[in-house]
Order: C-alpha cells, then sequence, then structure tokens
C-alpha cells in the first residue's frame, strides 16, 4: 500500500505540479509587492489619490462604496499589466530568440544569362532559353 504511494508522489507530472504551484506562489508574492511597493505610489504621485474606498454614493439610504470595486480593479489592472510587461513579453522575446530557425532552402536560383529567378531544378531559362547548370 505505502508503495503505491511512494510511486504516486514520486511520479514526474505530480512533482512538476508541486514545483509549479511553488514557484507560482512565490512569483505571485513578487507581483504583488512591484505593484504595491512601486507601481501604487507611482500612480498615486500623479493622481493625488493613492486610495479610492472612500468614494461612496447613496441612493434610497443605501450606502455604495463604489471606491472599493475602483481600488481592486486599478489593482487587477496593475497586476496584469505588469505581468504582462515584465513576464511575458520578455519571455515572448527570449523564446522567439532561442527558436530561430534557418532559413528554407531556396526554391529559385539566378539565370546565369539574364539573371531572372527560375526554379532551382530547372535546366533551360524560361526567358532566355539559354542552359542552366
Amino acid at each position: 500500500m505505502l508503495k503505491g504511494f511512494k510511486q504516486f508522489l514520486l511520479r514526474g507530472n505530480v512533482v512538476d505540479m508541486a514545483v509549479g504551484i511553488v514557484i507560482g506562489a512565490a512569483f505571485g508574492a513578487v507581483v504583488t509587492g512591484l505593484v504595491k511597493d512601486l507601481l501604487t505610489p507611482f500612480i498615486a504621485a500623479i493622481i493625488k489619490q493613492p486610495d479610492f474606498s472612500g468614494l461612496t454614493f447613496t441612493i434610497n439610504g443605501s450606502k455604495f462604496l463604489y471606491g472599493d470595486f475602483v481600488n481592486a480593479l486599478l489593482s487587477f489592472l496593475i497586476i496584469a499589466a505588469a505581468v504582462y510587461f515584465f513576464v511575458v513579453l520578455p519571455v515572448n522575446a527570449l523564446i522567439a530568440r532561442a527558436r530561430k530557425e534557418p532559413p528554407p532552402d531556396p526554391t529559385t536560383k539566378k539565370c546565369p544569362e539574364c539573371r531572372s529567378e527560375i526554379p532551382i531544378d530547372a535546366k533551360r531559362c524560361a526567358f532566355c532559353t539559354s542552359p542552366v547548370s
């Protein structure tokens, strides 16, 4: 019974998933710190209001705290932008650089007489009819 449990735990996909969750949690803390400690104060310096939670309006005695929604919406947008610009774009650039494929084999060549583009396996030029080696 314990042997099967040990095999389950040491399977590659379970270990990979556990590592991904731990790295994801640590990365979440880094992104939250970036947004909370750097980007939000920067925006607050521009807008001159760092916290919108005090914004409310009242209709028929019901108080609507739309400021909390504005705070949550701004936090989401800032976190999404931070992840996109500081993670997604650089990783995509690295992947594109690593996947640089060699250029495809040429399908045409130049005729030595008239310099026209002809198929690579042509024996004669279609434009000047000279033999091509």
